[in-house]
């Protein structure tokens, strides 16, 4: 066998992947933080975690609809100022 030949290469890989695999069952079958690619780790999310995520949520929420509303608002103002004054004006007659 050649070590420059294509088998030896893909060889290599398999074996390498292989072990990583094998190396994170390993982590995830005790509890212990798993690696990702790149050498990072990532835990089991803590219920700090899931409260932050609810909080986010909450507040997405609620500036959505803040956002929603603002856009209402947007909507007349522009009706407002594009609309011809006497328009305008027999709108706010019929208002009184």
């Amino acid at each position: 066998m050649s070590w420059g030949s294509p088998f030896f290469v893909i060889a290599i890989i398999a074996i390498s992947t292989g072990g990583w695999l094998i190396n994170n069952w390993l982590r995830a079958r005790h509890g212990y933080a798993l690696e990702d690619e790149w050498g990072g780790k990532t835990g089991p999310s803590s219920p700090d975690t899931e409260r932050k995520i609810e909080l986010l949520t909450n507040e997405n929420e609620n500036l959505t609809g803040k956002i929603s509303h603002l856009e209402e608002r947007i909507a007349v103002l522009e009706r407002i100022a594009t609309d011809s004054s006497s328009r305008l004006s027999e709108e706010i007659e019929n208002l009184r």
